[in-house]
């Protein structure tokens, strides 16, 4: 059974949610402040920028609590230790790893462009082509069935 599918508006709140999180999520891993301090300091902005907060709040305390179990199946796919992977690269990828784990609500695909247009917008010059060869794999083993779905 599968949810049914977002409006335009609600894409777009979602969307300004993941990077919303991605700030936060940035913030948790270089602060080592708990993420509720790090939602709390994001509170009053979160209120002036229309997004989805409950997925935002659902994101980034979803990063928190299986960070162990998110790292374990990033680790495999990575080239190096998930400590030495840029900042930015590294958030996007425990969001995407956590969405496609425990998110099954929201479709691979969009896990996938969603965290590639992060990469592009906020990461190194070519860190959207290094999160791709890590998540298209990570995809492909969490969600292989609906990812060779036609549709």
């Amino acid at each position: 059974m599968s949810a049914a599918p977002l409006s335009r508006e609600q894409r777009s709140l979602r969307t300004r949610a993941r990077r919303r999180a991605l700030q936060a999520v940035y913030a948790w891993q270089l602060s080592g402040y708990s993420m509720t301090r790090i939602q709390e300091q994001f509170a009053h902005e979160q209120e002036a920028e229309t997004a989805d907060l409950d997925y935002f709040q659902a994101l980034i305390f979803g990063v928190e609590a299986d960070l162990a179990e998110l790292d374990k199946l990033l680790r495999p796919l990575l080239d190096r230790e998930i400590e030495q992977v840029d900042p930015i690269e590294r958030s996007v990828l425990r969001m995407a790893a956590w969405e496609l784990s425990r998110r099954l609500d929201t479709p691979g695909r969009v896990v996938l462009n969603e965290a590639l247009e992060l990469a592009k917008r906020f990461g190194s010059n070519q860190g959207h082509t290094f999160v791709n060869g890590i998540l298209d794999p990570l995809a492909r083993q969490l969600r292989g069935s609906e990812l060779t779905t036609p549709g």
